[in-house]
């Protein structure tokens, strides 16, 4: 089970990408909507993953292939808006859960 800082952390993380790929990045490629929904830091603090959500989900993979471009960017974005020494390697995923779970919603709303 995490620990309370490593939850801080990874909290943080999330919310720093939430705010990168809003502000920062814009990709006309993408052309959609990139969110974050979580981060799960590794108990040593030196890897991360970043889970997104993208609509369209047609747009998925465009948005992956894009983010995983952006790792270094996103890195710099983290040294410059926060104190965590090291900073830890990051990767992006897309989050099926979420999606899963958005299915299922969907499902059972129309019973």
């Amino acid at each position: 089970m995490p620990g309370r800082k490593q939850i801080q952390v990874a909290e943080t993380l999330a919310h720093l990408a939430g705010d990168f790929f809003a502000r920062e990045v814009a990709n006309p490629a993408v052309n959609g909507l990139i969110t974050v929904t979580r981060a799960e830091l590794a108990e040593d603090f030196k890897n991360v993953t970043i889970f997104l959500s993208v609509l369209p989900s047609t747009k998925e993979v465009e948005a992956l292939k894009f983010a995983k471009r952006a790792r270094s960017d996103f890195r710099e974005y983290v040294k410059d808006h926060s104190f965590f020494h090291p900073i830890p390697a990051v990767d992006f995923e897309i989050d099926y859960g979420e999606k899963n779970r958005q299915r299922v919603d969907e499902l059972t709303r129309k019973k």
